[in-house]
């Protein structure tokens, strides 16, 4: 049962606990009151195992683990079943119905990252899959500067589920606009190849568009080597990223 949208508004005006992004348009999919409840509960139990297993750990941890730690961790605290429930709902559901047509880049919700098959990079608290990915950052590196640094790299489906949660309930529980922020659990290539850049010292600038301006992405732009996967008014229903690279 979806949110009557007007109560939505009401509440969301009386209660602090929406944020300010949480606004959006009139046709937009919003969680119910239950699965909003649910939602908070999940995110912090989340942010919980982030802090118990460590922020690298977490990047990478596999759905199946995840499970393991908060089971037998009271710091954790086992998910519940809407909890459970709710996780499903984000990774299995058609993510078309909220605007998002990106494609699907995995389709098992346990999936595991063998540490085998990636590389931590130094001084970033993240991961790069070995091959490509890891040649063209080092390539990166090399024509751009070391003024450029990785901000994210692999992500397993714990934490882009960690991230898209999140940013669901800093917009008051509304999907649509959320997923225009960010990829949905099985649709992010962070769990394939791709990675994010950018300015040392920048902080959270490096997510925005002002790092479009920057001298960094213009030499960018020209390297032939990698992509830019979501461009303005691109297909996939994202908003611009041109701190996402693209391995092509």
């Amino acid at each position: 049962m979806l949110m009557d949208r007007r109560f939505f508004l009401t509440t969301l005006a009386l209660t602090p606990l929406f944020a300010k992004e949480s606004v959006g348009n009139s046709n937009d999919i919003y969680l119910s009151y239950g699965e909003f409840a649910t939602l908070k509960s999940l995110n912090s139990r989340l942010k919980r195992l982030r802090r118990f297993i460590g922020y690298a750990n977490f990047n990478i941890v596999s759905f199946h683990n995840a499970l393991y730690y908060a089971r037998n961790y009271s710091k954790i605290g086992t998910f519940t079943k809407p909890e459970l429930a709710l996780i499903e709902k984000l990774f299995y559901e058609d993510q078309a119905q909220y605007g998002f047509f990106g494609a699907k880049t995995c389709s098992n919700m346990n999936n595991t990252i063998s540490r085998k098959d990636i590389v931590k990079i130094p001084h970033t608290g993240h991961f790069l899959f070995k091959g490509k990915p890891q040649e063209d950052y080092a390539k990166i590196k090399r024509d751009i500067g070391d003024v450029l640094i990785l901000t994210s790299g692999v992500r397993n489906v714990v934490k882009q589920l960690s991230l898209f949660a999140n940013k669901i309930y800093n917009c008051g529980g509304n999907i649509t606009k959320a997923t225009i922020q960010i990829a949905p659990p099985a649709y992010s290539y962070h769990t394939i190849s791709d990675f994010d850049v950018g300015r040392v010292d920048w902080g959270y600038r490096n997510f925005t568009a002002d790092f479009a301006k920057t001298k960094e992405f213009e030499k960018m732009r020209k390297l032939d080597y990698i992509g830019m996967r979501y461009k303005k008014n691109n297909s996939d229903g994202v908003r611009f990223e041109p701190w996402h690279v693209e391995v092509i």
